[in-house]
C-alpha cells in the first residue's frame, strides 16, 4: 500500500513517516515536500502515486488568526483540486482537532477542511477519514508551537523557568499512540467522516509540570532514572529526554570513591527496574547499530577506550562521544536515535549496559540501522 503524508516533516508527520518505515513489507512511503503545494504538476504526481494520503500539513500558530484560517483552508483546497485533476481514488485521511467546536478561526479552518474533503469523497465516490485529535505530545515537538509540554521540556533543559498561564485539565495523547491509531485506520481502509480519537491521559498542566521538574532534578541534574508510574509517565519521560542537548550533556563522568583497595562507582540509581548487562569487547569491534522507539538505555564504560556514536533516524548528523575507563562515564541513548559502541583502544573494553525492560523477542523494540 502506497502512503503519502502531507506535512511529512512536521511533528506528527515525521513520527508517522518513520513508523511506516518499520513496516516496509506492508507499506511503501511516497515522499512529500511542502513545495509541492506551490506546483500543480508535482502535487499531481505525488497524489497519483498514493493509495492513501494522510493530510497533516497545517498551520497551528501565527500572530494572525486569519492567516492561519486562510492557510489551512487553502492547503485542503489545493489537495482537493489535485485529487480531481488526477481522478484519484485514494483514501484521504485528514487530521482535525477537538478545537473544531471552539469559537476560533483555527478550529473553524480544521472543520471546514474536513467538510471540504467529505464533499470531494461524496461527489467522486472516494474515501475519507476525519480524525478528531486531542492535544498531542511527544519527542521532538517544536517548543512554543506544538504543545505546552514541548515548551516546558525545552525550558527545563535549557535553563529557563516555565510559567503556567492557565492551570486547566488537558486531554492528551502521546504521538506514538496517535501514529498507531492512524496506521490502524489505514489498514481498515473505510470512510469515517468524524472519528474521535480518545485521549490516553487527562492531566492538569500543573501536574505535568511537577513531573517534568522531578525529571530535571533527578535525571538531568543527578543522573537518576526517576520513578515511572504507567505509560503516560514513561512517554512523558522519553519526551523530556528528547530536549536535552546531547552534544554538551554527555558523556557524564561518574563519581569515583577511591581508597587503598581501589575504586567504587555507582553506575545507576533507579526508580524503576530493568535489565543490567556486562560486556567485554575486543579492540576494533563495534557493537549495536540499532535504535529503540520506547526503551530507556544507558551505556557505562568502566575499562578501556570507547567511541559511542548516535544519529537521529532521518538525519545525517552523527554525534561522537569518547569515553575512557580512566575516567568512567556514561551516555544514555535517546529514543529514535540509532547508536553503537566501538572499542578504539588496545585492550579489552568493559561496558555495563542498563535498559528499563528485559529483552522480549516477541516485542524487542530493537531496529537495526547503521549509525
Amino acid at each position: 500500500m502506497r502512503i503519502g503524508i502531507t506535512g511529512q516533516n512536521g511533528f506528527v508527520g515525521k513520527h508517522l513517516y518513520n513508523s511506516l518505515g518499520l513496516l516496509s513489507d506492508e507499506f511503501e512511503r511516497i515522499t512529500f515536500q511542502k513545495e509541492f503545494f506551490e506546483k500543480d504538476e508535482e502535487l499531481d504526481n505525488f497524489v497519483s502515486q498514493c493509495d492513501v494520503i494522510v493530510h497533516l500539513a497545517a498551520m497551528n500558530r501565527h500572530e494572525s488568526e486569519q492567516f492561519i484560517y486562510e492557510t489551512n483552508v487553502g492547503l485542503v483546497n489545493k489537495l482537493v483540486a489535485s485529487l480531481e485533476r488526477t481522478g484519484s481514488k485514494a483514501h484521504v485521511m485528514i487530521s482535525s482537532s477537538t478545537q473544531e467546536e471552539r469559537d476560533n478561526l483555527y478550529g473553524k479552518s480544521k472543520r471546514e477542511g474536513r467538510e471540504t474533503l467529505i464533499r470531494w469523497a461524496t461527489e467522486n465516490n472516494g474515501k475519507v477519514t476525519g480524525l478528531i485529535i486531542p492535544n498531542v505530545f511527544g519527542a521532538f515537538g517544536k517548543p512554543f508551537y506544538n504543545s505546552f509540554i514541548s515548551t516546558f521540556c525545552y525550558q527545563l533543559t535549557h535553563g529557563d523557568t516555565p510559567v503556567i498561564a492557565t492551570d486547566g485539565e488537558v486531554k492528551l495523547i502521546y504521538v506514538q499512540e496517535l501514529v498507531n491509531t492512524i496506521i490502524e485506520k489505514i489498514r481498515q481502509s473505510k470512510t469515517e467522516t468524524e472519528y474521535f480519537i480518545e485521549p490516553t491521559a487527562v492531566r492538569k498542566v500543573s501536574e505535568v509540570l511537577e513531573l517534568l521538574i522531578d525529571y530535571k532534578v533527578k535525571y538531568l541534574d543527578n543522573g537518576e532514572i526517576p520513578i515511572i508510574n504507567g505509560s503516560f509517565e514513561h512517554n512523558l519521560f522519553n519526551t523530556y529526554r528528547s530536549y536535552i542537548e546531547y552534544k554538551t550533556h554527555f558523556p557524564v563522568k561518574f563519581t569515583q570513591h577511591i581508597d587503598p583497595r581501589g575504586a567504587f562507582v555507582e553506575v545507576i540509581r533507579l526508580g524503576i527496574g530493568g535489565q543490567c548487562s556486562f560486556s567485554t569487547t575486543v579492540p576494533g569491534i563495534t557493537r549495536g547499530n540499532h535504535y529503540h522507539t520506547r526503551k530507556i538505555e544507558r551505556f557505562a564504560v568502566i575499562k578501556g577506550k570507547a567511541l559511542i556514536q548516535i544519529r537521529k533516524i532521518g538525519d545525517d548528523e552523527i554525534i561522537d562521544f569518547y569515553l575512557s575507563g580512566e575516567e568512567p562515564a556514561y551516555v544514555d541513548m535517546p529514543i529514535w536515535y540509532t547508536h553503537n559502541i566501538k572499542n578504539i583502544g588496545e585492550e579489552e573494553l568493559y561496558t555495563i549496559f542498563w535498559i528499563n525492560e528485559p529483552f522480549n523477542p516477541e516485542d524487542p523494540d530493537t531496529y537495526f540501522e547503521t549509525v
